[in-house]
Protein backbone atom coordinates (compact mmCIF):
# COMPACT_ATOMS: atom_id res chain seq x y z
CA UNK A 1 0.00 0.00 0.00
CA UNK A 2 1.49 3.36 -0.98
CA UNK A 3 0.76 6.23 1.47
CA UNK A 4 0.77 9.91 0.16
CA UNK A 5 0.21 12.53 1.54
CA UNK A 6 -0.85 15.41 0.02
CA UNK A 7 -0.19 19.13 0.77
CA UNK A 8 -3.01 21.74 -0.60
CA UNK A 9 -5.59 24.64 0.03
CA UNK A 10 -6.71 26.48 -3.16
CA UNK A 11 -5.85 23.74 -5.45
CA UNK A 12 -7.93 21.07 -3.71
CA UNK A 13 -10.87 21.16 -6.53
CA UNK A 14 -8.29 21.06 -8.82
CA UNK A 15 -8.56 18.42 -12.22
CA UNK A 16 -4.80 17.74 -11.65
CA UNK A 17 -5.85 16.72 -7.92
CA UNK A 18 -8.29 14.26 -9.30
CA UNK A 19 -6.11 13.01 -12.05
CA UNK A 20 -3.42 11.98 -10.14
CA UNK A 21 -5.82 10.24 -7.35
CA UNK A 22 -6.97 7.92 -10.30
CA UNK A 23 -3.50 7.53 -11.86
CA UNK A 24 -2.11 6.35 -8.23
CA UNK A 25 -4.58 4.56 -7.20
CA UNK A 26 -5.05 2.72 -11.02
CA UNK A 27 -1.42 1.74 -9.80
CA UNK A 28 -2.06 -0.26 -7.13
CA UNK A 29 -3.58 0.31 -3.64
CA UNK A 30 -3.39 3.83 -2.47
CA UNK A 31 -4.04 6.20 0.72
CA UNK A 32 -4.18 9.76 0.58
CA UNK A 33 -3.79 12.21 3.75
CA UNK A 34 -4.80 16.06 2.52
CA UNK A 35 -3.19 18.28 4.66
CA UNK A 36 -4.83 21.39 4.37
CA UNK A 37 -2.89 24.60 5.70
CA UNK A 38 -5.31 27.31 7.51
CA UNK A 39 -3.64 30.49 4.46
CA UNK A 40 -4.77 33.53 5.80
CA UNK A 41 -7.82 34.86 4.59
CA UNK A 42 -5.64 37.94 3.59
CA UNK A 43 -3.32 35.77 1.64
CA UNK A 44 -5.83 33.54 -0.34
CA UNK A 45 -5.81 34.27 -4.39
CA UNK A 46 -9.73 35.32 -4.50
CA UNK A 47 -8.47 38.16 -1.93
CA UNK A 48 -5.54 39.46 -4.32
CA UNK A 49 -6.89 41.89 -5.60
CA UNK A 50 -6.24 45.19 -5.13
CA UNK A 51 -8.66 46.82 -2.41
CA UNK A 52 -10.08 51.09 -3.63
CA UNK A 53 -8.35 53.52 -1.20
CA UNK A 54 -10.67 55.17 0.84
CA UNK A 55 -9.92 58.37 -0.84
CA UNK A 56 -12.08 56.66 -3.80
CA UNK A 57 -14.99 55.94 -2.33
CA UNK A 58 -13.62 52.33 -1.53
CA UNK A 59 -13.62 50.83 2.04
CA UNK A 60 -10.19 49.04 3.25
CA UNK A 61 -11.23 45.97 4.71
CA UNK A 62 -9.56 43.59 7.61
CA UNK A 63 -7.63 40.15 6.79
CA UNK A 64 -10.30 37.96 8.19
CA UNK A 65 -9.81 35.90 11.66
CA UNK A 66 -7.97 32.65 11.69
CA UNK A 67 -11.22 31.10 12.73
CA UNK A 68 -13.07 31.94 8.96
CA UNK A 69 -9.21 30.77 7.45
CA UNK A 70 -9.83 27.33 9.50
CA UNK A 71 -13.81 27.43 8.17
CA UNK A 72 -12.61 27.71 4.70
CA UNK A 73 -9.91 25.15 4.43
CA UNK A 74 -12.43 22.97 6.52
CA UNK A 75 -14.83 23.55 3.63
CA UNK A 76 -11.86 23.08 0.67
CA UNK A 77 -11.03 19.46 2.59
CA UNK A 78 -14.81 18.21 3.23
CA UNK A 79 -15.33 18.93 -0.61
CA UNK A 80 -12.56 17.36 -1.91
CA UNK A 81 -12.78 14.14 0.90
CA UNK A 82 -16.39 14.04 -0.57
CA UNK A 83 -15.20 14.37 -4.65
CA UNK A 84 -12.00 12.14 -4.50
CA UNK A 85 -13.56 9.19 -2.89
CA UNK A 86 -16.70 9.36 -5.01
CA UNK A 87 -14.00 8.86 -7.57
CA UNK A 88 -12.34 5.67 -6.01
CA UNK A 89 -9.64 7.23 -3.64
CA UNK A 90 -9.17 6.21 -0.23
CA UNK A 91 -8.60 9.90 1.03
CA UNK A 92 -8.87 11.38 4.36
CA UNK A 93 -7.49 14.58 5.85
CA UNK A 94 -6.78 17.55 8.01
CA UNK A 95 -6.80 21.14 8.27
CA UNK A 96 -3.41 22.19 9.87
CA UNK A 97 -1.02 25.20 10.63
CA UNK A 98 -1.35 28.28 8.37
CA UNK A 99 2.79 27.45 7.77
CA UNK A 100 2.60 24.49 4.87
CA UNK A 101 5.92 23.29 6.51
CA UNK A 102 4.82 22.89 10.59
CA UNK A 103 1.74 21.31 8.76
CA UNK A 104 3.31 18.93 7.11
CA UNK A 105 5.35 18.15 9.85
CA UNK A 106 2.52 17.59 12.25
CA UNK A 107 1.33 15.05 9.68
CA UNK A 108 4.73 13.10 9.25
CA UNK A 109 5.13 12.98 13.06
CA UNK A 110 1.98 11.08 13.15
CA UNK A 111 1.71 8.79 10.06
CA UNK A 112 3.83 7.34 7.71
CA UNK A 113 4.50 8.58 3.84
CA UNK A 114 5.95 7.44 0.92
CA UNK A 115 5.88 10.75 -1.09
CA UNK A 116 4.80 13.99 0.13
CA UNK A 117 2.81 15.75 -3.20
CA UNK A 118 2.63 19.64 -3.28
CA UNK A 119 -0.46 21.11 -5.74
CA UNK A 120 0.48 24.79 -5.71
CA UNK A 121 -1.22 27.65 -8.03
CA UNK A 122 0.50 28.79 -11.25
CA UNK A 123 3.93 30.33 -10.17
CA UNK A 124 2.89 34.39 -10.66
CA UNK A 125 0.69 33.83 -8.07
CA UNK A 126 2.08 31.03 -5.41
CA UNK A 127 3.43 31.74 -2.12
CA UNK A 128 4.36 28.22 -1.84
CA UNK A 129 6.57 28.60 -5.00
CA UNK A 130 8.14 31.77 -4.48
CA UNK A 131 9.17 30.26 -0.79
CA UNK A 132 10.33 27.12 -2.36
CA UNK A 133 8.09 24.70 -0.27
CA UNK A 134 9.07 21.51 -2.52
CA UNK A 135 12.42 21.80 -2.07
CA UNK A 136 12.27 22.79 1.92
CA UNK A 137 9.87 19.57 2.17
CA UNK A 138 12.34 17.30 0.44
CA UNK A 139 15.22 18.78 2.65
CA UNK A 140 13.41 18.39 5.93
CA UNK A 141 11.52 15.32 5.86
CA UNK A 142 13.92 13.07 3.28
CA UNK A 143 11.02 11.93 1.54
CA UNK A 144 10.09 12.05 -2.04
CA UNK A 145 8.19 15.43 -3.24
CA UNK A 146 6.41 15.93 -6.43
CA UNK A 147 5.32 19.03 -7.60
CA UNK A 148 2.29 19.67 -8.95
CA UNK A 149 1.51 23.39 -10.71
CA UNK A 150 -2.40 23.39 -11.20
CA UNK A 151 -3.36 25.76 -14.07
CA UNK A 152 -6.66 25.65 -13.84
CA UNK A 153 -6.91 28.57 -11.03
Amino acid sequence: MHRYLVVANQTLDSDELMTLVRERTSAGPAEFWLVVPATPVKDLVANAMPVPMPVMGGVATLPGPPQEARRLAQVNLDAAIKKLTAAGGSVNGAVSDADPMRAVGEAVGSREFDEIIVFTLPPRLSRWLHHDLPARLQHEFHLPVTQVVVTDV
